[in-house]
């Protein structure tokens, strides 16, 4: 049996050695096309998360809601502007996140939330970055442009504030928030220029509605996220503190978006304007929200803040959808 087993073996050797060449070149060929496979899947991935896909598809929702309501018998739908301002807007939003992932990439490392983000966990050098947010940056601005000069401008405003003055001050002030909410405004607005090329009380007041909207959202968010953003020294609540301070300003800033959200019904903001039974139903979404506001208010728990954030995230993208139905209804 021992010298049955040591020939076996030897004729094992001598197989692996001479016969299996061709199969050896199959396998590797496999196993490199596997990790170019992977290699393009992992790249994909990375820059759907140094762009942050979710959010801005989210508010490239809000510009095309944007053009939606702007255009009109003066200003006829077309396809490719439409086209041109998703993928546009998506570079917009995207230059402006990857820009803050090169800038935050230490303060990142410290967070749990953020700490296996591309630059921070290594997968993406500060320079590749640097350079994707750069290209973004030129393609947005450029694609806009085709547009009109306006939605090119307001573009380029929104990338220049949110990367150099609403990221720097997240570690110095709360009213890093204040500042972000201008350029976290823009996108609603920036689809009625795209649509009409100018620039009025119309989308004045798009812009109004997504500013103070801004204020319940991110507060809910940093309050649920309060002992990670302190890891990394982010100051997002009014007061400093997940009190009851910080809950009424939410509360009062909830109030003033459902005023901003009514502002169409009563008559003053131009060509935009929704009919009485869509302000019952935006009034009925922001009564929605504000029960959450003050329910974060009385329970004052990540949990409530949570949901509120979520409802947040429903109310605007419901309200926008109440805005267009109203106005190809009537």
């Amino acid at each position: 049996m021992k010298k049955i087993y040591f020939y076996r073996l030897i004729f094992y050797n001598l197989i692996c050695t001479f016969a299996p060449l061709k199969k050896n070149t199959q396998n590797t060929t496999v196993l490199n096309a596997a990790k170019n496979t992977l290699s393009i899947k992992s790249i994909f991935l990375d820059f759907k998360e140094i762009t942050k896909a979710g959010l801005a598809i989210s508010v490239l929702f809000s510009s095309i809601a944007g053009y939606l309501l702007g255009v009109d018998a003066d200003h006829p739908f077309k396809w490719s502007v439409l086209a041109v301002l998703a993928v546009g807007g998506y570079c917009m939003v995207g230059a402006s996140n990857a820009f803050n992932q090169v800038i935050e990439k230490d303060i990142d490392s410290l967070m749990d939330r953020t700490k296996n983000r591309p630059v921070p966990s290594g997968r993406m050098s500060p320079k590749v970055a640097l350079l994707v947010a750069s290209l973004l940056t030129i393609v947005g601005i450029a694609l806009l442009y085709t547009i009109n000069a306006k939605s090119a401008m307001f573009a380029a405003i929104s990338i220049f504030l949110y990367t150099s003055v609403y990221t720097p001050l997240k570690t110095v002030t709360s009213l890093s928030v204040f500042v972000g909410a201008f350029p976290g405004a823009i996108p609603f607005m920036l689809g009625w220029v795209a649509a009409t090329g100018e620039f009025g009380i119309e989308a004045g007041t798009l812009f109004l509605i997504q500013f103070f909207w801004q204020f319940p959202h991110f507060w809910s968010i940093g309050w649920f996220l309060y002992e990670d953003y302190e890891k990394a020294g982010i100051f997002m609540l009014p007061t400093g503190k997940k009190d009851k301070g910080t809950a009424l300003q939410i509360i009062l800033y909830t109030i003033w978006l459902i005023i901003a959200s009514l502002l169409p019904v009563l008559g003053f903001t131009g060509q935009l304007f929704i009919s009485p039974i869509a302000a019952v139903l935006v009034f009925l979404l922001g009564i929605w929200m504000l029960f959450y506001a003050v329910r974060l208010y009385k329970l004052r728990t990540p949990k409530a803040a949570r949901t509120l954030m979520l409802v947040s995230v429903s109310y605007i993208s419901l309200l926008q959808i109440v805005f267009i139905v109203d106005k190809f209804l009537r």
